[in-house]
């Protein structure tokens, strides 16, 4: 498996001396868990939505970006997602990591300081050239989307 450089910089070390940096749980793990760097108990309430801090910033290399996932534990069991998943983090930026949660299930849940609230995936992106055309090329699919195929939830 190939590593690749990130730089990683806690935003106020004195600060978050006692929180663990994003780590992977497992080997083969692709995503690193992501620890709260809340000073004091955040509440979501139902249907709420709430930026947790991190209390650190990334520098990544270009040609990558950060994706900001949801725990599955979380989902699953109290229905805590990443609002916007996946989210993004990109190679320019250098500000803190912050993490948009929402609240889909029924009670409130509350975020501590250290606990894990998202995850982050290491991926590589390309960019787009587009050429402007007068038609694009037919395909059996055509313009059917939504539902199109055939499945159905």
């Amino acid at each position: 498996m190939e590593l690749i450089d990130v730089q990683f910089a806690w935003l106020a070390p004195e600060e978050n001396g006692d929180l663990a940096p994003p780590r992977y749980h497992s080997d083969l793990a692709s995503g690193m868990d992501v620890a709260a760097a809340v000073t004091e108990p955040v509440v979501i309430a139902p249907g709420e939505i709430r930026l947790i801090a991190t209390g650190f910033a990334v520098a990544l290399p270009a040609g990558f970006e950060l994706q900001v996932r949801p725990r599955s534990g979380l989902a699953i069991k109290h229905g805590i997602t990443v609002v916007n998943a996946p989210g993004t983090i990109d190679a320019d930026y250098r500000g803190e990591v912050r993490i948009g949660l929402i609240n889909l299930g029924r009670e409130p849940f509350t975020i501590r300081r250290g606990d894990r609230i998202a995850q982050l995936v290491l991926a590589p992106v390309c960019q787009a050239s587009l050429r402007v055309v007068a038609a694009l090329d037919p395909t059996g699919r055509g313009s059917g989307g939504f539902g199109h195929t055939g499945i159905t939830g």
